[in-house]
């Protein structure tokens, strides 16, 4: 026998690689199957760790400005489930993963709202991002715009500002200020103690107004009611309640111009979304959608991935 007979007996023993082609009903349940794995990677990216959040209104200027779009740090508070339905008003029920610290005076802070000081929740859920200025069991102070803690001046934010030199004077009260009944007003607040878990308050006719809200929010529904000189709670006479969460106070680096604690009261734990973290996109929102391209032109080069502190 030849070798060539031999090469060729080789040749024909090996076998003939077939290229697989895939149907288009293969190809159709693959890019689904694709696009599945994708979208559940972005859900559990988006529920666990970093949300995102957009800056509406000019309370923290300049320290984040309307327009800019923010990275949220969802875990070092402790993650949670989704807290309603998107794009809508329908709470979930959730549940929150361990925290790997608690907010830090200082954070810039982002939470749903938890509606104004007599409302037991917003019409609308959304988010604000806020300074946290004081912590549970903290006692916060203001005097002449000056915001002191535990009686020393908090650090001022770098980017702190204020609309005019204007300060209502001490013993103007506004009806807008929380706690309800107070004599406090915007720039002379306090002294305020931020109330935590396990705090026992003594309730009175004339402390229950500005303990009312807060109790029935933490029944989830209104519990609390006064017939004469009896207080009553879920119709069952008390003269004290131990709070149950901890809350935190807020407030914006744009002093005259922020909608914050001072107005609507604390901001309970179980309220907080994260920690503001990075920008990652920014550009003027008063340009409409519509002339787009005017609005591409307004994109804040200098404010992308610029860190939020």
């Amino acid at each position: 026998m030849s070798i060539f007979n031999k090469n060729e007996k080789k040749e024909d023993s090996k076998e003939k690689k077939i290229p697989s082609f895939k149907t288009p009903a293969q190809k159709f349940w693959e890019f689904w199957k694709n696009l599945f794995f994708a979208a559940l990677a972005a859900f559990i990216i988006k529920t666990f760790l970093i949300e995102t959040s957009r800056v509406p209104t000019g309370s923290m200027e300049k320290t984040i400005w309307i327009g800019d779009f923010l990275f949220v740090n969802k875990f070092v508070y402790g993650s949670t489930s989704p807290r309603n339905i998107p794009f809508t008003n329908i709470s979930l029920p959730y549940f929150q993963m361990p925290a790997l610290r608690e907010p830090h005076r200082g954070d810039i802070v982002v939470f749903e709202f938890p509606g104004d000081k007599d409302e037991l929740a917003p019409v609308e859920i959304s988010n604000y991002v806020k300074r946290c200025i004081g912590l549970p069991g903290d006692t916060v102070k203001i005097t002449d715009k000056v915001v002191f803690v535990n009686g020393k001046e908090a650090p001022r934010a770098a980017q702190i500002q204020y609309a005019n030199n204007y300060v209502t004077p001490s013993g103007i009260s506004r009806p807008d200020i929380f706690p309800k009944g107070s004599t406090f007003n915007e720039d002379n607040y306090g002294p305020l103690v931020v109330p935590k878990k396990g705090d026992v308050i003594n309730l009175s006719l004339d402390n229950i107004e500005q303990w009312r809200t807060i109790i029935d929010r933490e029944f989830g529904k209104r519990v609390v009611s006064v017939d004469g000189n009896t207080i009553s709670i879920e119709g069952k006479p008390v003269t004290s309640y131990t709070l149950t969460k901890d809350y935190f106070f807020m407030m914006g680096d744009n002093r005259d111009d922020s909608l914050d604690s001072r107005f609507w009261g604390f901001v309970s734990r179980d309220k907080i979304v994260g920690e503001a973290l990075m920008i990652y996109w920014s550009w003027d929102p008063s340009i409409p959608f519509s002339d787009f391209f005017n609005l591409l032109g307004s994109v804040r080069l200098n404010r992308i991935a610029k860190l939020v502190h």
